[in-house]
């Protein structure tokens, strides 16, 4: 079965036959990238206009991922800062995926899957910003799937933990835009933070290719009843199962090992 599917985040829209290629084949196999850039609705509509230029003006799949992180204590991040994480980590999705319903709608069927993460079930010091736009895409989708059961489309999540990639390189440029560490009640913990950022240390624990992303999104673009939610890597399934059974101020001791 031949499946359109548009996924800005990679810089490409697949035509692909998903059944019979591999995980990495049908990552790989493009015929044209448009430029998205979810910061600019230009892009975002001209994107998605040349997609449909492409496919005689069907879609089968969005697949919304693209996301970068401002690291720094929350009491230390200003509203600009927050204000410029949501509008790349969430606004964006919000405006691509409304452009696309009704595309979807009047074909009577498609799939819209965001791109979330383990730190939209649990949150972790340093990553406030990070985690509000990954909470509220999980709750905005969420909403999303329960308004569209009275129709074909169907809408899904991915919940990736550590995977190979250079968030941490590209959120150098916004903890250095944003946040004024030296001046924070916190500098001195900022040590660690910064070591982290500005050092290559290798693979986090429990780290996996982007190819274990691209192996759930395959499910979740083809399969006949796709799930609601895909996790991906041990450290989601971990937390999804701990948040469900904990307390509150048990699972807070739990992460603030992590």
């Amino acid at each position: 079965m031949q499946h359109a599917v548009f996924a800005p985040s990679v810089g490409a829209f697949l035509q692909v036959a998903a059944s019979n290629l591999t995980a990495t084949a049908w990552y790989r196999k493009g015929s044209t990238a448009p430029l998205i850039d979810y910061d600019d609705s230009a892009t975002i509509k001209g994107g998605l206009a040349e997609v449909l230029a492409a496919t005689g003006g069907t879609l089968d799949v969005l697949y919304n991922n693209g996301a970068f992180a401002c690291p720094a204590a929350v009491e230390d991040l200003p509203r600009d800062a927050m204000r410029a994480i949501f509008e790349t980590n969430l606004f964006g999705y919000h405006e691509l995926t409304n452009l696309v319903i009704p595309v979807i709608r009047a074909q009577n069927h498609g799939r819209i899957i965001n791109c979330s993460s383990v730190l939209g079930l649990v949150g972790m010091k340093w990553r406030g910003a990070y985690v509000a736009t990954k909470f509220a895409l999980e709750g905005l989708t969420d909403v999303l799937r329960l308004e569209m059961a009275d129709t074909n489309i169907k809408i899904i999540l991915i919940e990736p933990g550590p995977i190979t990639s250079d968030i941490r390189k590209n959120a150098i440029p916004h903890f250095e835009r944003w946040i004024d560490w030296e001046n924070s009640a916190r500098a001195d913990e900022y040590a660690t933070l910064k070591a982290r950022l500005y050092t290559d240390s290798g693979p986090d624990t429990f780290e996996l290719p982007a190819d274990a992303v691209t192996k759930k999104l395959i499910h979740a673009a083809t399969a006949k009843r796709p799930k609601a939610r895909y996790y991906v890597t041990k450290p989601t399934y971990l937390m999804g199962f701990l948040r469900r059974i904990l307390p509150t101020r048990l699972l807070d001791a739990v992460i603030a090992l992590v």
